[in-house]
């Protein structure tokens, strides 16, 4: 009964990849002819397939692009950018689609020492700093028991200052990795979707105005009241915005 059940599933995983690979020459070969409309369809349904990839949200930015859908191009070189950081077409299509964008928000840089730990952070994943910090314990273990057992006082040394730096070693990725997480945490951004929105001062109708955003700017979603998202500007600037007008990424 087992084996029939791992073959069944075999077969449905094999026919929803094989599925999902048609769908997907077929939306490219329409994109290819002009009719982005009918590849956005196929490309979505891959999506609903519950198939994601990086490749895939390009080819659907990029259609969304051709047509001039400022929001769902810059929402899906998102997606794609967050599984392929450091594809360059994927940030030059970007830069592109927010050329479209009518609020110009300047970013407030970072300097120093905050830019300096964020940067280094950011070299490995939460799971990648953790692994570091494992691998650095164990060799620091294995140096501290030979610096144990060793009769060489030149090798004692030696081990003794090595496993001194594997153990520090593992207390700045521990550190790293810890921070990693919590800038993962805090990362929750949106695509304003609406065309025009206002941002006011309180989660509700009758507060009064900040200012509007417009489709294709980017936010930072702090706290969610209600049908309303409290949101932080690249510039610093927060305010309150209906849930409906932006789409988490």
């Amino acid at each position: 009964m087992k084996r029939i059940l791992f073959y069944l599933l075999f077969f449905v995983t094999i026919t929803g990849i094989s599925q999902s690979q048609q769908w997907f020459d077929q939306a490219n070969t329409l994109y290819n002819k002009g009719e982005y409309e009918e590849a956005i369809k196929y490309y979505e349904k891959i999506l609903d397939n519950g198939k994601h990839s990086a490749e895939l949200y390009f080819n659907l930015a990029n259609a969304h692009y051709k047509l001039n859908h400022i929001a769902p191009s810059i929402y899906n070189y998102e997606k794609a950018l967050r599984l392929a950081p450091n594809d360059t077409d994927i940030k030059n299509n970007m830069a592109f689609a927010k050329n479209m964008t009518i609020d110009a928000i300047d970013a407030i840089p970072e300097l120093g020492l905050s830019r300096f730990v964020k940067s280094m952070t950011n070299i490995l994943s939460f799971d990648g700093w953790a692994y570091v910090a494992v691998s650095a314990i164990v060799i620091f273990v294995l140096l501290y028991l030979l610096y144990y057992f060793n009769s060489s006082t030149r090798k004692k040394r030696l081990a003794f200052v090595s496993s001194v730096l594997c153990l520090m070693i593992s207390m700045l990725a521990l550190t790293l990795a810890f921070h990693k997480y919590n800038l993962d945490q805090n990362d929750k951004p949106a695509i304003v979707f609406a065309k025009e929105s206002q941002v006011k001062n309180e989660p509700n109708l009758r507060s009064e105005e900040i200012f509007k955003l417009h489709e294709g700017t980017k936010v930072q979603v702090l706290e969610t009241v209600n049908d309303w998202k409290r949101i932080r500007l690249s510039d610093g600037k927060t305010g309150w915005i209906l849930s409906e007008a932006i789409k988490e990424i």
